[in-house]
C-alpha cells in the first residue's frame, strides 16, 4: 500500500509505503502525477518515507513500478530516500540506473532535512539548513 500527495507549491511528491506495494498504487500515482505534470514541467523532488522497504505484492506491481519509473524520471529533478532500511544504500545504486535525478539517502528521522535539501534551489543543492543543529550542514 502506497500514501501519495503532491506539495503543489514546491512541486514535490510525498510517498509513503505502509504494505507491499500494489500495481493500482501505481495507477492512483500515475494519475495524480500526470495530472500534475499537465500543468508543471516537472516535479522538483519525490520524497520517499519508510522505515523499511515493503517490497511488492507481485510480480505486477514490480513491473508497474518500473513502467512509472520509465514514463516519469526525466520530469523528476531530485530523489530523497528517507529510510533506514539497510538496503537503502542498493536501492539508491539501483535508482541511479533507471532515474536521472540526483538522489540522497537520508535516515528515517531526518525527513526535515531532507524536505529542506528537496526545497532548496539547485545552486544551494548540497547545503540545506538542519532545524535541529540550527546551521547549515552538507548533505553530500
Amino acid at each position: 500500500m502506497l500514501e501519495y500527495s503532491i506539495l503543489k507549491p514546491e512541486g514535490i511528491l510525498l510517498l509513503t509505503p505502509t504494505g507491499p506495494l500494489s500495481k493500482e498504487d501505481f495507477t492512483g500515482l500515475s494519475v495524480l502525477v500526470d495530472g500534475y505534470l499537465a500543468s508543471h514541467t516537472n516535479l522538483h523532488g519525490v520524497l520517499v518515507h519508510s522505515e523499511s522497504f515493503p517490497g511488492w505484492d507481485s510480480f505486477g506491481s514490480f513491473a508497474a513500478h518500473f513502467r512509472f519509473l520509465r514514463d516519469h524520471e526525466r520530469k523528476i529533478d531530485r530523489v530523497a530516500l528517507v529510510t533506514d532500511s539497510p538496503i537503502a544504500g542498493a536501492a539508491e545504486a539501483m535508482a541511479q540506473l533507471f532515474i536521472s535525478a540526483d538522489i540522497r539517502h537520508f535516515g528515517f528521522a531526518d525527513y526535515k532535512v531532507a524536505l529542506a535539501w528537496l526545497k532548496a534551489p539547485r545552486a544551494s543543492m548540497n547545503r540545506v539548513a538542519d532545524p535541529k543543529a540550527g546551521g547549515i550542514v552538507s548533505v553530500m
